[in-house]
């Protein structure tokens, strides 16, 4: 074990733990030495730390390269304290990583869908699925105030959830029987004939809320959240519109 006056590297650095820091404390009260040391060794950690980083580190020579006024025995032993602790830093981080890597995969996914139930999409086959959850869907549950309208020619339906904000309109829309793939974004039209985009998305190949498609995920309908500087009552009506041009469903506010 080092004595105390060795402990005074340690210290500067703040790799003691606490009953170390309180044993050197009460040292460095009536040691005129140490406080001398300390005084010198503050502020060299970055320093230190990219010389633990080197190979080949540790050794007196580097040391007194780096300072002249603390002794090579020091300096030494403060490369080597730095080395083990970024050691010890670099172990931790890899299980923070790991741990956080085991919540991505499996954070999600927080939902259970029972054999028979479904949501819209219809009945579903099979003993179980797993549902990856959905906050924009959560949020268009969750408002009150919702608009609606469907395009006789077109057939997209789309709904808007509206809520109030500080800072203008939030939005979550719900779309239905969107063929793509084609690019198409939602628009609010103001009362004074302004026009704002509110969000932008992408429809796949097999589109979004499709009743008649083969696949669950064609049957889904699109939720997708924006949010627009109008407030509420400043707004005419919404429209989505491809990216082209093509109106596809105006909705009335």
């Amino acid at each position: 074990m080092p004595n105390e006056h060795e402990t005074v590297g340690a210290y500067a650095l703040g790799i003691l733990d606490d009953a170390e820091a309180t044993a050197f404390e009460a040292h460095l009260a009536t040691c005129e030495w140490c406080a001398q040391q300390l005084d010198e060794l503050a502020g060299m950690e970055p320093m230190l730390a990219a010389l633990a980083d080197l190979p080949g580190t540790g050794t007196p020579a580097l040391g007194e390269s780096l300072s002249a006024k603390p002794s090579p025995r020091v300096v030494e032993k403060l490369v080597d304290e730095v080395a083990e602790r970024r050691a010890r830093k670099r172990r931790r981080n890899f299980y923070m990583v790991a741990a956080a890597g085991a919540l991505i995969v499996s954070g999600p996914f927080v939902a259970v869908a029972a054999s028979g139930g479904g949501d819209e999409g219809g009945p579903r086959s099979g003993t179980g699925q797993t549902l990856a959850a959905n906050p924009a869907k959560d949020a268009f549950d969750k408002a009150s105030d919702k608009i609606s309208a469907t395009d006789p020619g077109t057939k997209v339906s789309a709904t808007v959830a509206l809520e109030e904000k500080t800072w203008g309109t939030g939005t979550v829309l719900e779309l239905k029987n969107v063929t793509g793939p084609q690019k198409c974004s939602l628009v609010a039209v103001g009362k004074n004939g302004e026009r704002e985009t509110v969000t932008s998305w992408s429809v796949p190949d097999w589109g979004y809320g499709m009743p008649d498609a083969k696949t669950d995920k064609a049957r889904q309908p699109l939720y997708i959240q924006g949010g627009a500087a109008f407030e509420p009552n400043e707004i005419d009506h919404f429209q989505v519109m491809t990216f082209d041009g093509e109106l596809l469903v105006e909705v009335d506010a």
